[in-house]
């Protein structure tokens, strides 16, 4: 953590100092620890990690604020009183759907598409695997319940409505104890009527009862994947509700006189108020807030192509920011769930710190996806866990030191991880205890490295000349062989890398997108209707950025449409310019440009349709101050804190390397590897030929040496 009389991400901490109010504070809930990071309006920034509590959250968040306050000579009601803006990523609607802890949901369908949900596409993800189960639905068949009444693939009404079938429905979910109801008909998408007038009906008997309607949520083509969209959203709304619900009241009570944001899929935020009419947008609510990190951090580095890599207690989640844009995409899956919402692209694999380690019964060695969490957490930890994991292995090769970490809110013993990696790896694979630990290392790090391939290279996207970004508090041990293995000339490590999400809540706009589907050629006669779509969807933005105080100038919109071949199944994102009208011609020319660059050729010949329309509707906040211009002079050379023993790589072994304090690096230090630098919220290890310098924004930008 850095003093508030310091220069924004540099400095040593003197006191606690005191912030200058206003300030922004982030907050980020993981699976081991909940990261805080504020800012103040003179530019300091502090931060901290404080155990998550993953049996109440919310008192987890309340810990984890009074902890920065304490640490700021500040009571929690002081601290909050002060702040003007709080931003909250929440792991809650992820883990209700991978723990499946949501609620007992009823789905009202129409007649003859009851089993939709459990038929899904008819495919397999993994077309060579036909044993592994699909996962149980989130909604048994006796709680989905026919409506009669239908909409035809044109948008006009079939058959009427039967709303005594939706009476029939509503006393069987009485009698069944259902606590919240997914609403999704045939081509609601087209003409949401029918719909409509259910919902009308619903709210109307069950005014206390979370209802989700398709056509609210995702009004676009695959009916599948529109109820599965649903029923999500059913499932994890009453708790995530309960929650958010109840954690504003906290704050307010505690002296927070303004809303909380919440970070959505998409990487924007929106108020609990916003948030409660979709909760299927939290479902990827933490992870996306590396969007506005990169924002941040590319400014300070000068740079457009980045990809983050957040290396924290349970996974490892890579974003990709190519010329300054994160892709996002309407498909997101958790746990093998289907989703339609907008959502940051991020790749995550169980790669985390925390991921144990062992070998399987093939004799096999491996490491993760199965995490220990903050309890018992890794074997060093002295919690109670016996299984080691990839933080044990850091610890054993040096490159962690046994002792009091993350300000003392836990301590690292080194007998624990050097039994656990010894009984558990180097024992049954006869190898020695620095093998093994190694071992755990490359493996985890494969994951890694698969894992940004998977957004970057099998996407024909070349990493070597993007500039990779570790963050969590795990990145800065394994960037630079990451980075190696990549092929990536630079490394950057933020000396808030730990708390990457955190800070990135803070450099967020407010965000909300409108999709819906809309089939027609690309030519002029759709330009008119192209363009009262759009009028309508912005107006609909506009209105609810207004209920969350943002004034018309505070506003920005961008537009985009979903193009394809005519016949193709899928398709391409083209942008509009700002104010830009539609130009068949103009829009012809990005979508083939783009499809070249997708998939190496054109069809000239072939008509292009229009699929879908976008609307962006941005509510701009402040954004995080600019790093400060370089010094003049020139630092004096630091001195480490000790020389140790560290693990460098499996030709060099055990190797001495200086240990710094982050604390004593300041703008204009240069260092050699190897060496290891021990942050508030991070370690960083540099290899031999690698070389660290401390930017004018007080991070760690790593010219890395051996590929």
């Amino acid at each position: 953590m850095t003093g508030f009389n310091d220069q924004p991400t540099a400095g040593k901490l003197a006191a606690p100092l005191s912030p200058v109010s206003p300030w922004r504070i982030g907050i980020d809930v993981g699976g081991t620890f909940t990261d805080v990071a504020l800012i103040d309006s003179a530019g300091g920034i502090a931060s901290i990690k404080s155990p998550s509590r993953p049996e109440d959250p919310g008192e987890g968040v309340i810990a984890a604020l009074a902890a920065i306050a304490q640490s700021l000579g500040l009571e929690t009601e002081d601290l909050l009183r002060g702040c003007a803006l709080l931003v909250h990523g929440s792991t809650v609607a992820t883990n209700t759907l991978l723990e499946r802890t949501g609620a007992r949901v009823g789905v009202l369908i129409t007649e003859g598409f009851r089993d939709s949900l459990e038929i899904r596409r008819g495919i397999r993800t993994n077309p060579w695997d036909h044993r592994t189960p699909y996962p149980p639905v989130l909604a048994p068949r006796y709680l989905r319940l026919p409506v009669g009444g239908r909409i035809d693939r044109h948008g006009n009404e079939h058959t009427p409505l039967d709303e005594n079938s939706v009476a029939r429905a509503l006393e069987i979910f009485a009698a069944e104890q259902v606590e919240s109801i997914a609403l999704c008909l045939i081509n609601s998408y087209l003409n949401p009527d029918h719909e409509r007038r259910v919902a009308e009906i619903l709210r109307g008997e069950l005014p206390h009862m979370p209802i989700s309607v398709s056509s609210e949520l995702a009004p676009v083509a695959g009916e599948y994947e529109r109820l599965s969209t649903t029923v999500v959203d059913a499932y994890v709304a009453p708790r995530l509700v309960t929650y958010l619900v109840s954690l504003a009241e906290r704050l307010t009570v505690l002296g927070l006189s303004r809303p909380m944001l919440l970070v959505k899929n998409n990487g924007g935020t929106a108020t609990v108020d916003e948030v409660v009419r979709e909760p299927v947008t939290q479902t990827l609510s933490g992870p996306a807030a590396a969007v506005g990190a990169l924002g941040y951090f590319g400014k300070a580095l000068g740079v457009r192509d980045l990809i983050s890599v957040e290396v924290g207690g349970t996974s490892c989640d890579v974003v990709m920011m190519v010329d300054g844009q994160v892709a996002v995409t309407d498909r997101l899956t958790i746990g093998d769930y289907d989703t339609l919402v907008p959502a940051v692209e991020v790749h995550t694999v169980g790669a985390g710190g925390g991921a144990i380690s062992g070998v399987d019964r093939a004799g096999v060695l491996f490491a993760g996806p199965r995490g220990a969490g903050a309890v018992p957490g890794p074997a060093c930890y002295g919690k109670g866990g016996e299984d080691p994991t990839v933080t044990d292995a850091q610890l054993v090769l040096g490159r962690l030191r046994a002792g009091a970490y993350a300000g003392g809110a836990l301590t690292l013993d080194g007998d624990l991880a050097v039994r656990a990696v010894s009984e558990k790896v180097a024992l049954p694979l006869g190898l020695s205890l620095q093998d093994a630990a190694a071992g755990i290392i490359r493996v985890a790090e494969q994951r890694m490295f698969h894992a940004v391939s998977f957004v970057s290279i099998q996407r024909g996207i070349d990493p070597r000349g993007f500039t990779l970004v570790a963050g969590g508090g795990a990145g800065g041990l394994h960037g630079a062989a990451l980075g190696r293995l990549l092929g990536c000339r630079t490394l950057y490590v933020p000396r808030l890398g730990g708390v990457l999400c955190a800070l990135g809540m803070l450099n967020s706009d407010v965000r909300h997108d409108d999709v819906r589907s809309f089939l027609a050629p690309l030519d002029h006669e759709a330009g008119d209707q192209v363009e009262s779509r759009f009028e309508a969807m912005t107006a609909d933005a506009s209105e609810a950025l207004l209920r969350e105080g943002f004034s018309d100038d505070k506003m920005r919109f961008e537009r985009d449409l979903d193009l394809r071949y005519q016949n193709q199944q899928w398709d391409v994102r083209v942008r509009l310019a700002p104010g830009e009208a539609l130009d068949p011609d103009t829009a012809r020319a990005r979508f083939e440009e783009e499809y070249e660059r997708l998939y190496g050729h054109r069809q000239p010949e072939t008509k292009v349709e229009i699929v879908k329309l976008r609307l962006t509707g941005f509510g701009v906040l402040p954004t995080l101050p600019t790093p400060p211009a370089p010094g003049a002079a020139a630092p004096e050379p630091p001195e480490p804190l000790e020389i140790r023993p560290v693990y460098m790589d499996a030709a060099r072994g055990m190797q001495d390397a200086p240990v710094y304090a982050g604390i004593d690096l300041v703008p204009g230090h240069v260092l050699a590897g190897p060496l290891v630098v021990e942050e508030q919220t991070t370690t960083i290890f540099a290899g031999p030929g690698d070389r660290l310098e401390i930017d004018h924004a007080g991070n760690y930008l790593i010219h890395l040496g051996e590929s």
